[in-house]
Protein backbone atom coordinates (compact mmCIF):
# COMPACT_ATOMS: atom_id res chain seq x y z
CA UNK A 1 0.00 0.00 0.00
CA UNK A 2 0.99 3.31 -0.90
CA UNK A 3 1.55 6.36 1.58
CA UNK A 4 3.63 9.66 1.73
CA UNK A 5 5.01 11.52 4.64
CA UNK A 6 4.66 15.48 5.53
CA UNK A 7 6.80 17.38 7.90
CA UNK A 8 6.65 20.60 9.53
CA UNK A 9 8.87 22.81 10.05
CA UNK A 10 8.95 22.07 13.81
CA UNK A 11 9.46 18.20 12.95
CA UNK A 12 6.27 17.25 13.43
CA UNK A 13 5.49 14.34 10.91
CA UNK A 14 2.09 13.06 9.37
CA UNK A 15 1.59 9.40 7.24
CA UNK A 16 -1.38 8.85 4.78
CA UNK A 17 -2.21 6.29 2.70
CA UNK A 18 -3.48 6.49 -0.39
CA UNK A 19 -5.67 3.56 0.40
CA UNK A 20 -9.01 5.68 1.81
CA UNK A 21 -6.92 8.99 2.05
CA UNK A 22 -6.59 7.39 5.62
CA UNK A 23 -4.26 9.15 7.88
CA UNK A 24 -2.01 6.51 10.32
CA UNK A 25 0.42 8.85 11.91
CA UNK A 26 0.77 12.06 13.57
CA UNK A 27 3.79 12.70 15.87
CA UNK A 28 4.61 15.86 17.91
CA UNK A 29 7.42 18.25 17.53
CA UNK A 30 8.03 16.37 20.80
CA UNK A 31 8.20 12.61 19.51
CA UNK A 32 5.09 11.97 20.36
CA UNK A 33 2.43 9.92 18.99
CA UNK A 34 -0.80 11.03 19.27
CA UNK A 35 -2.79 8.77 17.00
CA UNK A 36 -3.87 5.16 17.87
CA UNK A 37 -3.70 2.28 14.99
CA UNK A 38 -4.36 -1.05 16.12
CA UNK A 39 -1.59 -3.59 16.23
CA UNK A 40 -3.82 -5.67 14.59
CA UNK A 41 -4.72 -3.52 11.70
CA UNK A 42 -5.35 -4.92 8.03
CA UNK A 43 -3.31 -2.57 5.81
CA UNK A 44 -4.80 -4.82 2.78
CA UNK A 45 -7.86 -3.29 0.72
CA UNK A 46 -10.65 -3.07 0.25
CA UNK A 47 -10.28 -3.56 4.31
CA UNK A 48 -10.48 -0.05 6.22
CA UNK A 49 -7.89 0.22 8.44
CA UNK A 50 -8.07 -0.02 12.10
CA UNK A 51 -7.20 3.45 14.01
CA UNK A 52 -5.86 6.69 12.20
CA UNK A 53 -8.55 8.68 10.93
CA UNK A 54 -11.10 7.09 8.34
CA UNK A 55 -12.63 8.98 6.08
CA UNK A 56 -16.48 8.14 6.28
CA UNK A 57 -18.04 9.52 3.22
CA UNK A 58 -20.89 10.08 1.74
CA UNK A 59 -22.28 8.11 4.82
CA UNK A 60 -21.80 8.24 8.01
CA UNK A 61 -22.53 4.98 10.12
CA UNK A 62 -26.03 3.57 9.23
CA UNK A 63 -27.67 6.57 8.23
CA UNK A 64 -28.64 5.48 5.07
CA UNK A 65 -29.01 2.86 2.32
CA UNK A 66 -25.05 2.41 1.87
CA UNK A 67 -22.55 0.07 3.96
CA UNK A 68 -21.42 1.08 6.98
CA UNK A 69 -19.92 4.85 6.83
CA UNK A 70 -20.06 4.84 2.97
CA UNK A 71 -17.20 3.47 0.55
CA UNK A 72 -14.40 6.30 0.39
CA UNK A 73 -12.48 4.52 3.04
CA UNK A 74 -12.52 1.22 1.28
CA UNK A 75 -11.39 3.56 -2.29
CA UNK A 76 -7.85 4.21 -3.90
CA UNK A 77 -7.06 7.83 -3.68
CA UNK A 78 -4.80 9.60 -5.86
CA UNK A 79 -2.20 12.11 -5.03
CA UNK A 80 -3.46 15.62 -6.51
CA UNK A 81 -0.64 17.89 -4.79
CA UNK A 82 2.39 17.70 -2.40
CA UNK A 83 4.66 20.21 -0.46
CA UNK A 84 7.00 19.22 2.70
CA UNK A 85 4.00 20.33 5.05
CA UNK A 86 0.66 19.01 2.83
CA UNK A 87 -0.52 16.89 0.84
CA UNK A 88 -3.91 16.69 -1.17
CA UNK A 89 -5.80 13.64 -2.61
CA UNK A 90 -8.38 13.09 -4.84
CA UNK A 91 -11.45 10.27 -5.44
CA UNK A 92 -13.40 9.97 -7.72
CA UNK A 93 -15.06 7.16 -8.18
CA UNK A 94 -15.37 5.18 -11.75
CA UNK A 95 -18.87 3.49 -12.71
CA UNK A 96 -17.88 0.36 -11.56
CA UNK A 97 -17.05 1.25 -8.25
CA UNK A 98 -20.53 3.21 -7.95
CA UNK A 99 -22.22 0.09 -9.05
CA UNK A 100 -20.94 -2.15 -6.28
CA UNK A 101 -21.57 0.67 -3.87
CA UNK A 102 -25.06 1.10 -5.13
CA UNK A 103 -24.83 4.51 -5.12
CA UNK A 104 -25.91 6.30 -8.36
CA UNK A 105 -24.31 9.69 -8.19
CA UNK A 106 -20.63 10.49 -9.76
CA UNK A 107 -18.82 12.94 -7.47
CA UNK A 108 -15.24 14.35 -6.47
CA UNK A 109 -13.90 13.90 -3.35
CA UNK A 110 -10.58 15.96 -1.90
CA UNK A 111 -9.17 14.98 1.37
CA UNK A 112 -6.22 17.88 2.73
CA UNK A 113 -3.83 17.19 5.40
CA UNK A 114 -1.25 20.13 6.26
CA UNK A 115 1.00 20.63 9.20
CA UNK A 116 1.41 23.62 11.12
CA UNK A 117 1.91 25.54 14.07
CA UNK A 118 -0.56 27.79 16.04
CA UNK A 119 -0.17 31.56 17.38
CA UNK A 120 0.94 29.68 20.59
CA UNK A 121 3.07 27.50 19.20
CA UNK A 122 2.07 23.95 19.10
CA UNK A 123 1.52 21.55 16.79
CA UNK A 124 -1.27 21.69 14.46
CA UNK A 125 -2.74 19.21 11.88
CA UNK A 126 -5.44 20.51 9.68
CA UNK A 127 -7.64 18.39 7.67
CA UNK A 128 -9.95 19.57 4.67
CA UNK A 129 -12.67 17.70 2.64
CA UNK A 130 -14.00 18.93 -0.26
CA UNK A 131 -16.78 17.17 -1.89
CA UNK A 132 -18.48 18.03 -5.45
CA UNK A 133 -21.05 16.65 -6.71
CA UNK A 134 -20.74 16.02 -10.57
CA UNK A 135 -23.74 14.23 -11.46
CA UNK A 136 -27.10 15.42 -12.67
CA UNK A 137 -29.46 15.10 -9.80
CA UNK A 138 -28.99 16.63 -6.12
CA UNK A 139 -28.03 13.15 -3.47
CA UNK A 140 -27.98 13.06 0.36
CA UNK A 141 -24.74 12.94 2.27
CA UNK A 142 -23.66 12.38 5.95
CA UNK A 143 -19.99 12.31 6.83
CA UNK A 144 -17.39 12.28 9.78
CA UNK A 145 -13.52 12.03 10.25
CA UNK A 146 -13.02 9.16 12.59
CA UNK A 147 -10.24 10.04 14.70
CA UNK A 148 -8.54 7.78 16.95
CA UNK A 149 -6.87 9.21 19.39
CA UNK A 150 -4.12 7.56 21.73
CA UNK A 151 -4.41 8.13 25.66
CA UNK A 152 -2.46 7.06 28.85
CA UNK A 153 -5.43 5.08 30.05
CA UNK A 154 -9.01 5.79 29.12
CA UNK A 155 -9.83 5.86 32.67
CA UNK A 156 -7.36 9.36 32.67
CA UNK A 157 -9.50 11.00 30.24
CA UNK A 158 -11.70 13.59 30.08
CA UNK A 159 -13.87 14.79 27.01
CA UNK A 160 -14.94 18.44 27.66
CA UNK A 161 -17.18 20.88 25.33
CA UNK A 162 -20.31 18.80 24.67
CA UNK A 163 -23.35 19.32 26.78
CA UNK A 164 -24.92 16.61 28.77
CA UNK A 165 -27.65 15.17 25.91
CA UNK A 166 -27.06 12.70 23.40
CA UNK A 167 -28.08 9.80 20.73
CA UNK A 168 -26.71 6.62 22.35
CA UNK A 169 -25.57 3.90 19.85
CA UNK A 170 -25.20 1.64 22.57
CA UNK A 171 -29.10 2.18 23.05
CA UNK A 172 -30.37 2.36 19.58
CA UNK A 173 -29.88 5.86 19.37
CA UNK A 174 -32.21 6.65 22.29
CA UNK A 175 -32.01 10.33 23.29
CA UNK A 176 -30.20 10.42 26.39
CA UNK A 177 -28.60 12.54 29.40
CA UNK A 178 -25.33 12.18 31.52
CA UNK A 179 -24.36 14.30 34.84
CA UNK A 180 -23.43 17.88 33.64
CA UNK A 181 -19.58 17.88 33.04
CA UNK A 182 -16.71 16.28 31.17
CA UNK A 183 -17.44 13.00 29.08
CA UNK A 184 -15.87 10.39 31.63
CA UNK A 185 -15.56 6.39 30.65
CA UNK A 186 -15.71 3.39 32.71
CA UNK A 187 -17.71 1.02 30.14
CA UNK A 188 -18.63 1.44 26.57
CA UNK A 189 -19.85 4.67 25.49
CA UNK A 190 -20.68 5.05 21.69
CA UNK A 191 -22.31 8.64 21.29
CA UNK A 192 -23.44 11.59 19.14
CA UNK A 193 -23.14 14.71 20.53
CA UNK A 194 -25.81 16.75 18.21
CA UNK A 195 -24.48 20.52 17.18
CA UNK A 196 -22.14 20.48 19.88
CA UNK A 197 -19.70 23.68 19.86
CA UNK A 198 -16.79 24.60 17.43
CA UNK A 199 -14.23 23.52 19.87
CA UNK A 200 -13.64 20.15 21.74
CA UNK A 201 -10.56 18.78 23.99
CA UNK A 202 -9.57 15.27 25.06
CA UNK A 203 -7.86 16.29 28.56
CA UNK A 204 -5.13 12.98 29.47
CA UNK A 205 -4.49 13.88 32.92
CA UNK A 206 -1.65 10.58 32.40
CA UNK A 207 -0.17 12.20 29.53
CA UNK A 208 -0.59 15.70 31.05
CA UNK A 209 -1.93 16.51 27.45
CA UNK A 210 -4.68 18.53 25.88
CA UNK A 211 -5.93 17.95 22.50
CA UNK A 212 -7.66 20.55 21.03
CA UNK A 213 -10.63 19.95 18.51
CA UNK A 214 -11.71 22.56 15.97
CA UNK A 215 -14.75 21.32 13.14
CA UNK A 216 -15.88 23.26 10.64
CA UNK A 217 -18.84 22.28 8.50
CA UNK A 218 -19.44 18.80 10.77
CA UNK A 219 -21.87 20.25 13.67
CA UNK A 220 -22.45 16.64 15.55
CA UNK A 221 -19.18 15.37 17.97
CA UNK A 222 -19.26 11.32 18.11
CA UNK A 223 -17.20 9.79 21.13
CA UNK A 224 -16.68 5.98 20.80
CA UNK A 225 -14.57 3.84 23.12
CA UNK A 226 -15.41 0.07 22.47
CA UNK A 227 -14.66 -1.11 25.61
CA UNK A 228 -13.56 -5.09 26.64
CA UNK A 229 -16.90 -7.10 25.56
CA UNK A 230 -16.70 -5.05 22.17
CA UNK A 231 -12.75 -5.38 21.91
CA UNK A 232 -12.90 -8.97 22.14
CA UNK A 233 -15.22 -8.91 18.92
CA UNK A 234 -12.78 -7.67 16.91
CA UNK A 235 -10.69 -9.34 14.05
CA UNK A 236 -8.76 -6.34 13.97
CA UNK A 237 -8.34 -4.93 17.22
CA UNK A 238 -6.86 -5.95 20.30
CA UNK A 239 -8.51 -7.04 23.40
CA UNK A 240 -6.86 -4.84 25.33
CA UNK A 241 -6.33 -1.58 23.45
CA UNK A 242 -9.34 -0.10 24.45
CA UNK A 243 -7.49 1.36 27.31
CA UNK A 244 -5.22 3.10 24.87
CA UNK A 245 -7.41 5.17 23.04
CA UNK A 246 -10.26 7.15 22.31
CA UNK A 247 -12.78 8.27 19.51
CA UNK A 248 -13.42 12.29 19.14
CA UNK A 249 -15.15 11.96 15.39
CA UNK A 250 -16.31 15.56 14.37
CA UNK A 251 -19.52 14.46 12.01
CA UNK A 252 -22.77 15.25 10.06
CA UNK A 253 -24.40 12.60 11.60
CA UNK A 254 -28.00 13.23 13.50
CA UNK A 255 -28.34 16.73 12.46
CA UNK A 256 -27.55 15.37 8.79
CA UNK A 257 -28.15 14.81 5.77
CA UNK A 258 -27.64 17.57 4.43
CA UNK A 259 -28.57 17.44 0.13
CA UNK A 260 -25.52 18.55 -2.51
CA UNK A 261 -26.71 19.81 -5.34
CA UNK A 262 -25.54 19.45 -8.71
CA UNK A 263 -22.23 20.96 -9.56
CA UNK A 264 -22.03 22.33 -5.70
CA UNK A 265 -19.57 21.44 -3.63
CA UNK A 266 -19.11 21.03 0.07
CA UNK A 267 -16.55 21.95 2.65
CA UNK A 268 -15.30 21.11 5.88
CA UNK A 269 -12.44 20.52 8.18
CA UNK A 270 -11.00 19.97 11.91
CA UNK A 271 -8.41 21.12 12.97
CA UNK A 272 -6.42 19.54 15.78
CA UNK A 273 -3.87 21.23 17.82
CA UNK A 274 -1.90 19.51 21.13
CA UNK A 275 -0.67 21.17 24.05
CA UNK A 276 1.15 19.73 27.23
CA UNK A 277 0.67 21.01 30.87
Amino acid sequence: MEAVTVKSQTGATAQIYTHGAHLTSWISSSGEELIFVSKKAIFKPPKAIRGGIPVCFPQFGKLGPLGQHGFARNSTFTVSSQTDCSVTLKFRPTPEQLEEAKFAHRFELAVSVTLGTNDRGEDTLTQTLEATNMSDAAFDITAALHTYFTVSSIDQVQITGVDNKFLDNTQDMKESTSEPGPVTFSGEVDRIYVKTPDNLQIVDKGKRRTITLHKEGLPDAVVWNPWAEKAKAMADFDDEEYKGMVCLEPALAASGPISLQPQQQWHAQQVLSVSNT
